[in-house]
């Protein structure tokens, strides 16, 4: 069973992996699930999915994983394409049902190996918490202090609620602020009900203070009629997973060989150091680390260590010559790691209903389709 959590906007649904393992394990079950799923995707009902009649799948798929929307980032397309590649064994050709159920299987149990080893929280978020925050006794003393950390000599009001906003958390009542619903369906309407001053010139605390709590207020009431679904999670990287693999030098060999064997080489055996981020995203489960492009934090963590190594030069290298510029960036990532100590959040907006939302909001009283 998926466990509550006493944190966050009134508590949240403990995503751990189990039910998914309940669902793929209950043949009945899973197999009434796929035959839902398939018919709502196989638009022409032929009874083949299309490529183009997949791309929904796919993209429940990504949303599920955390990544960000298909075209916004050259790593989580990658993903995207291995998830679609798996339906079609890399084929131009349409899928059948039982394709579809056995990729679809093991996608799934892939998922809950990961939601095992790092948990998230589905919140439900209504407008409750921010109201009650913004009644509280912290909220102008918390609202003073960052504006004493945003402000500018030419800042405007519009600058400082839009920053004022990213500062708060789902812990306060907010969804993320830079998410693009939000920003279209929250945000702006919010910043529009500030018709008592220009959005666009400088302001004073007390006229910044005024005018945030207007904006909080009115965010919060639109919450109320239109709550939001957050999948929100927190992982500590310090390093040790990537320090254990690199210490095991049979692990890391049998990891690195594994991953390696998809990559193309060209005539001569060698390989384009563009595969590394491939082969680094093949090896990530391993070593502790999430996919590329479903944290910010991390995916700057991993390109300082590209960047070291010089490794989107796109030169060709040895089998041998590519695995240790693999390992000198691993070796990297963990130093980097292990000085910061950092803990990620993540944070994405459960906007439809995908995989995940069908996988467990159902639990949840309501949630926006």
């Amino acid at each position: 069973m998926e466990k509550k959590s006493e944190s966050g906007s009134g508590g949240g649904q403990v995503v751990d992996g189990s039910n998914i393992m309940e669902l793929v394990g209950n043949e009945e079950v899973f197999s009434n699930f796929v035959e839902h799923k398939f018919e709502e995707l196989d638009r022409d009902r032929d009874g083949h999915l299309s490529l183009n009649e997949l791309h929904p799948a796919v993209a429940d798929i990504g949303l599920a994983l955390g990544l960000p929307a298909q075209g916004s980032s050259r790593d989580s397309d990658h993903i995207y394409s291995e998830v679609l590649n798996e339906f079609t064994h890399g084929k131009q050709q349409k899928v059948s049902k039982t394709e579809f159920k056995e990729v679809l299987s093991d996608i799934l149990i892939g998922m809950a190996a990961g939601f095992k080893r790092d948990p998230i929280v589905i919140l439900r978020i209504d407008g409750e918490d921010l109201l009650e925050y913004i009644d509280g006794a912290i909220f102008e003393p918390e609202l003073v202090a960052t504006y004493s950390e945003i402000k500018s000599a030419d800042g405007t009001l519009r600058d400082c609620i839009i920053k004022a906003l990213e500062k708060l958390t789902v812990d306060q009542g907010m969804p993320p602020s830079l998410d693009s619903w939000v920003v279209s369906n929250i945000v702006e309407p919010a910043l529009q009900s500030c018709t008592g001053h220009d959005l666009d010139k400088p302001v004073s605390q007390d006229t910044f203070i005024a005018e945030f709590k207007k904006v909080a207020e009115f965010v919060a009431h639109r919450l109320q009629e239109q709550p939001v679904i957050v999948a929100h999670s927190e992982n500590d990287f310090d390093g040790s997973d990537v320090k254990r693999l690199l210490s095991n030098k049979f692990e890391l060999d049998k990891t690195l060989n594994a991953a390696i064997e998809t990559v193309p080489k060209d005539r001569s055996g060698k390989l384009s150091k563009e595969y590394l981020r491939v082969v680094l995203e093949a090896v990530a489960p391993t070593a502790g680390l999430p996919p590329l492009g479903a944290v910010e934090q991390m995916d700057k963590v991993v390109q300082d260590a590209f960047n070291m190594f010089n490794a989107d030069d796109g030169k060709q290298l040895k089998e041998d010559e590519f695995k240790k510029t693999l390992t000198e960036i691993l070796g990297s990532i963990m130093l980097q790691l292990e000085e910061t100590q950092s803990q990620f959040t993540q944070m994405r907006l459960c906007t439809s209903p995908s995989l995940l939302l069908l996988l467990y909001c159902s639990q949840l009283p309501t949630y926006r389709s």
